[in-house]
């Protein structure tokens, strides 16, 4: 995909506020965006070298599907590498990254009256050839994950390696997807609910930040 102030699409510049207001109204627009160099390059560069040190260090684990009793490790669906980012204990360049979702969390309840009030997300590493089946973000029964947020901390990424994101926003088109690349510093949002998607397989590592702003349970 391409960059330009399309439906479902904003184009950040050097104003975090601005570009947070532009990614809010994209979203009430379309239910989904997709916004680069939200995270520049040095910070997008920091994260991706502790996410590797802290894989190295064995900090990261296999990811699953379902939750509580139904939690399952199930490679032939998800084939991700997971370590849950913990506010208490973050990095400085973590701590930078979750004040810029903090803002987009201001600006989105500014702007659709969503009322998120948290977020909670992982450092997320796709080996070469791991993919995630199509799903949603919501776990059944449960309601406060509200908004998805994929952050791309990769290096030099090319449509050679492949590794989209590919996003049904349309329920009317259910089957037409919307393939996003992982290039580093972009941000892809969309309503968790709402919005399908899956990972294809790369031809190399593939490395994010991966999260979500939530609601209240109960929605308040």
């Amino acid at each position: 995909m391409t960059s330009g102030l399309t439906p479902g699409v904003a184009v950040s510049d050097n104003d975090a506020h601005g570009s947070c207001d532009a990614i809010a109204e994209a979203l009430a627009e379309a239910g989904w965006c997709v916004a680069d160099a939200f995270l520049p390059e040095p910070l997008v560069r920091t994260l991706r070298g502790e996410a590797l040190a802290l894989r190295q260090a064995g900090a990261f684990h296999r990811a699953g599907v379902g939750r509580g009793p139904e939690h399952q490790v199930r490679p032939e669906v998800r084939g991700d590498e997971v370590l849950w980012l913990d506010p208490c204990s973050a990095s400085e360049a973590q701590r930078d990254f979750l004040g810029r979702i903090e803002a987009l969390r201001l600006a989105v309840n500014r702007a659709l009256f969503l009322g998120l009030f948290d977020f909670e997300g992982h450092l997320a590493i796709y080996p070469p050839g791991a993919h995630y089946c199509r799903h949603l973000d919501r776990f059944r029964g449960v309601e406060v994950r509200t908004l998805s947020c994929v952050c791309y901390l990769n290096d030099a990424w090319s449509p050679a390696d492949g590794g989209q994101l590919r996003l049904y926003p349309d329920p009317r088109r259910p089957d037409a997807g919307i393939d996003v690349l992982p290039f580093g510093g972009r941000l892809a949002t969309f309503l968790s609910a709402d919005c399908p998607h899956e990972v294809l397989p790369a031809r190399r590592e593939r490395i994010s930040v991966t999260g979500w702003l939530k609601r209240r349970s109960g929605g308040g």
